[in-house]
């Protein structure tokens, strides 16, 4: 097969990706994001699609603006809210816009001159809060609209911190931190000529007080917008955070800490329908010696003693959603390679499970409790919309793929499980995805690709990982969850815990042997790469064995005592490793022994693992690895190098050219083929 999207990468890079699922109040509307390249092919833009939930008519557009939509929600009213940025001017700022029910133009509901982040409806009131940035200074929008300007106009950047963290993955924090509004019908009042932009809703400041305590939170409205739960961010001694429960009650912004347990982290809020109870993922603690553990809790939701009710399930839930009746909660987990639906019965704990294939995500649940909706995909899909039949929820239950925006893509192979028995007996499974044709007469080479985290699992497709380039080239890629991987239980990831060079590394080496013994798996042409956790972990393979041809490491770290101070998390980073282990695990002791040729990926707007730790391991590769250069003082290693982009390679070019990069690295050290012409971008 040599005619699908994956063997070539314009092609590729072109396909449609869904995003995000809501539900209109009456349970008649579904609507997802459609993610496309624009007319230049240098991003790309959303767009809303609504989906029938019965199946019977095609999806259709909704949306057309100029830089896309994204958040669908509906109000009480049925009315479809989302956030977008539109107008001519360069320096507008994404607000909240509202399409009606019952047709028509959107107009602007709220904006912010800090832009709004993200909005939520009522699910039975005409409620509707939103989260914006705001200068700490500011006593309301319009004094940050002239701050924010005076700022612009004497071109001042800096940033003056009294609290950590300073930044998170890809982006500084502040000067402006994140509060909640309440966006409220506006008067007709006089307004200054410099005031803020706003739409038909003036903004209510709920959070004042804030701080950086809603960076990155977590929020949910209750039903009748009475109050809204949030995640708050506390700092502690020593540079570090952790997280409360706070209701934060809408008349008066009166703000009551519900859980505040300083042995746990807590996260993912969801208010019961009948909002008298808010279950949250409680998250202990993690140390050196012991990997974190999760469960599903509930408190009453005005306070008092939380109760666990999954504390003794062996998975690690996520996504949590009410049922209409408030009786239980569908929720998430990762599980044997999959990411499945559960159901969580609210009296007595108990957990079944609903879903089998795919990886699920974006969980709706119709008003009606008889059905919900998700998107599904697996690495033999990408996303699509589902429904959920929730007629039985004793077991096993129907699941229909919904006729969405766009059909699933042609693969050019098949996947396949593959398993082995660790040396001390544990199972270490993994997904096998093969090119057409492979077999005994032409066994494919092999690319271990191994996945970041660590705590995490091939189970979901990935547009930044998608092994089936690969296989259109001809390899076989192997996607193993060795120690450490979600979905096989607690012991599991204990196996690995702060010992990342042991388990993890022989899980990897035993589950490759396993499959290099297949008649279709060519052993003498093998490579191994990962990102992230996964590019740490190509690093020290790379250090402690040269059985692979080609080493590719991404945004990989290097030197873990280094690292620690660097991310962007180090508070975490030192809770999980201590100084002790993160010496006996890291790989730039063992460049010595490095055999094989590399290539280094990193970007550097890269604040989870930064840019330092790409740069020390090109040079002590150039300097101090075993592999000579050549008569010209010219290296085999190679650094490829993106000075705009994060920890992911995100815009459509640059992922061109890294997967152009990746393939002719292949190509030249595992096929022995001559290297190729790269990229005329790359100059």
């Amino acid at each position: 097969m040599s005619d699908t999207p994956f063997h070539d990468l314009d092609d590729y890079i072109a396909l449609p990706r869904l995003g995000g699922l809501a539900i209109s109040p009456d349970g008649q509307r579904l609507v997802t994001t459609l993610s496309a390249l624009n007319e230049d092919r240098t991003r790309y833009q959303p767009a809303l699609w609504e989906v029938d939930p019965a199946g019977e008519r095609p999806a259709r557009r909704l949306t057309h603006g100029p830089s896309g939509e994204s958040q669908p929600t509906f109000t009480a009213d049925g009315d479809l809210l989302f956030v977008a940025k539109r107008g001519t001017d360069d320096d507008a700022t994404p607000a909240v816009w509202s399409l009606p029910s019952a047709g028509g133009e959107a107009s602007m509901l709220a904006a912010h001159p800090g832009g709004i982040s993200g909005v939520s409806a009522a699910a039975r009131a005409a409620v509707v809060v939103v989260v914006a940035n705001t200068l700490p200074s500011a006593g309301d929008v319009d004094e940050d609209h002239r701050l924010r300007t005076e700022r612009t106009e004497r071109k001042v950047s800096a940033i003056l911190h009294s609290a950590y963290p300073v930044r998170y993955w890809d982006h500084d924090l502040g000067p402006d931190l994140p509060r909640l509004y309440a966006a409220e019908p506006a008067g007709d009042e006089k307004r200054e000529d410099d005031a803020a932009p706003r739409g038909s809703h003036a903004l209510r400041d709920l959070t004042p007080a804030a701080g950086g305590a809603l960076t990155e939170a977590s929020t949910d409205l209750a039903a009748d917008g009475s109050f809204l739960v949030t995640t708050w961010n506390v700092p502690v001694a020593r540079g570090a955070v952790r997280t409360q429960l706070c209701r934060v009650d809408l008349a008066d912004g009166a703000r009551t800490v519900l859980v505040d347990d300083t042995d746990a982290e807590v996260g993912g809020p969801r208010v019961s329908p009948d909002g008298r109870l808010v279950a949250y993922v409680r998250e202990a603690l993690s140390t050196a010696e012991q990997a974190p553990h999760m469960w599903v809790e509930v408190v009453d939701a005005t306070g008092g003693q939380s109760r666990a009710l999954t504390r003794e399930w062996d998975r690690w839930p996520a996504q949590l959603q009410w049922l209409p009746d408030s009786s239980g909660l569908l929720v998430v987990a990762d599980d044997d390679g999959r990411s499945r639906l559960f159901h969580v019965a609210l009296d007595t704990g108990a957990v079944t499970r609903l879903t089998d294939e795919g990886a699920l995500s974006d969980v709706v649940v119709a008003p009606d409790g008889t059905a919900a909706y998700a998107l599904r995909a697996s690495y033999e899909y990408p996303a699509e919309v589902v429904r959920i039949d929730l007629a039985d929820l004793t077991g096993p239950v129907e699941v229909t793929a919904l006729a969405g925006p766009v059909e699933r893509p042609a693969l050019p192979g098949t996947l396949t499980e593959v398993e082995t028995t660790a040396a001390d007996g544990a199972r270490v499974r993994a997904w096998l995805a093969l090119p057409e044709g492979a077999g005994p007469d032409a066994p494919a080479p092999l690319l271990l690709w191994i996945h970041g985290g660590p705590l995490g699992s091939w189970n979901s497709w990935s547009w930044r990982w998608n092994p089936w380039i690969m296989v259109a080239r001809g390899f076989a890629v192997l996607l193993p969850d060795p120690a450490l991987s979600t979905g096989y239980g607690q012991d599991f990831v204990q196996r690995g815990w702060g010992a990342w060079g042991a388990a993890p590394f022989t899980d990897l080496m035993a589950v490759t042997d396993a499959v290099e013994e297949r008649a279709d798996i060519d052993a003498s042409r093998t490579a191994a790469m990962g990102g992230s956790f996964g590019g740490y972990m190509a690093n020290w393979v790379a250090g402690h064995t040269d059985r692979f041809r080609a080493v590719v490491t991404h945004a990989s770290l290097w030197a873990l005592d280094a690292f620690g101070p660097t991310t962007d998390a180090a508070w975490y980073w030192g809770r999980e490793m201590s100084p002790e282990m993160a010496l006996a695990n890291s790989p730039h002791l063992h460049v010595g022994n490095i055999r094989t040729p590399m290539l280094v990926i990193h970007g550097d707007k890269d604040y989870r693992v930064p840019i330092g730790e790409g740069l020390r391991l090109w040079y002590e590769l150039l300097a101090s690895s075993e592999l000579p250069a050549d008569e010209n003082g010219a290296s085999p290693h190679r650094f490829l190098y993106f000075p705009d982009e994060n920890h992911w390679i995100l815009t459509p070019q640059n992922a061109k050219v890294w997967y152009d990069v990746n393939l002719a690295f292949l190509a030249e050290h595992v096929l022995g083929e001559e290297p190729g012409d790269l990229p005329h971008t790359l100059g």
